[in-house]
């Protein structure tokens, strides 16, 4: 399996810019205030105690920093960082060659940590416990298994779906944090200060622009940003304003609420061949010619959480902002959700 680290061209470059636009402390990182100040407290006192910091568990959708805050916590510790992620652990072995490597106090970070195969996950308990792993030599009644002792680590977790999280795995993290999606507000200071490290000139109703269209998320404003200052480039004098931002996002299909292509057109195809819904998932994806998983992964959390989409026990359905959003009258049938269907709606 290639190193993802490993690139050549504009990959690389587009990686060192994004590199570049990661908060490096606590107080750079904007927004999720809450995490923050829980995060600095458990920080400082395992700092004043001189002593390994707790593991943390860091959970919420992609995009929002959890790996961002991985990296900051192995720089306010003061101590390196090792990344991995869930699904390239495959076996036990995979795991235990990354553990002994480690160096006292290190800062060890497993990305969708809810994926690492069963062998290595029950490996992960006694490390996580009693700093300890056991690796069995040979086969068969010949086997035997070896102690290694390790050197205290604290483990960052990240997961996009907690609920897939094993409760003995979970139990043994010291501190849990849920990352929130980000406010209009906290999306522009971060755009505005992107923009600063990218030497973009760009006029703060543009990056409000950007902000209300980034579906909450970071990720996706620092990719909306670079979009628009390419579009600037090539068809303006390389400044960011209000006109180049909206003719940019037009181009590339954000529309004023932050819906792409697929999203218009999986509620094109809710409202258009299955007049509303309900209408199951499958079903559903077959319509717009993708995989059932993309549309409830990528499509779907933010479709129900904007109020475009409902999940029922019958399947997914319209909703009348959805119908507005379109420029469609809502039609009148006992399938259509109203303000007063909430008991029908299955939670997203």
């Amino acid at each position: 399996m290639n190193d993802p680290l490993v690139s050549a061209g504009a990959d690389d470059s587009e990686r060192v810019v994004e590199g570049a636009l990661r908060p490096t402390s606590l107080t750079d990182f904007v927004g999720q205030g809450r995490v923050k100040d829980q995060l600095r407290l458990v920080l400082s006192a395992a700092k004043q105690r001189d002593h390994v910091a707790d593991h943390v568990l860091l959970s919420g959708p992609p995009g929002l920093g959890k790996t961002t805050l991985a990296m900051i916590i192995a720089a306010e510790l003061g101590t390196a960082l090792r990344l991995t992620s869930g699904p390239a652990i495959t076996h036990a072995g995979d795991l235990a060659s990354i553990l002994t490597a480690l160096q006292p106090n290190d800062v060890l970070f497993i990305d969708e940590i809810h994926r690492l195969a069963r062998p290595a996950e029950e490996m992960l308990y006694m490390a996580m416990e009693d700093f300890r792993v056991d690796v069995v030599v040979g086969k068969g009644p010949g086997a035997t298994s070896i102690p290694l002792d390790l050197a205290p680590f604290t483990l960052v977790g990240a997961t996009t779906r907690s609920g897939l999280l094993p409760g003995p795995l979970r139990d043994r993290f010291g501190f849990t944090a849920h990352m929130d999606f980000y406010e209009p507000a906290e999306l522009q200071r971060i755009v505005a200060r992107s923009a600063g490290l990218m030497g973009i000139a760009a006029q703060p109703e543009a990056l409000a622009v950007i902000a209300s269209r980034s579906r909450g998320t970071p990720r996706i404003a620092n990719r909306l940003l670079r979009r628009v200052r390419d579009y600037a480039q090539i068809h303006g004098d390389s400044t960011v304003d209000v006109d180049a931002t909206q003719a940019a996002l037009a181009l590339f299909e954000v529309d004023e609420s932050g819906l792409d292509r697929l999203d218009r057109a999986v509620l094109t195809a809710l409202v258009g061949n299955f007049g509303g819904g309900p209408v199951g998932l499958s079903t559903l994806a077959v319509a717009v010619g993708e995989e059932a998983e993309t549309v409830e992964t990528v499509c779907e959390p933010f479709l129900l959480r904007s109020g475009f989409l409902a999940r029922t026990p019958r399947g997914r359905i319209a909703t009348a902002k959805a119908y507005a959003h379109l420029g469609l009258t809502l039609p009148v049938g006992p399938d259509q959700l109203t303000l007063t269907d909430h008991e029908d709606v299955v939670p997203g």
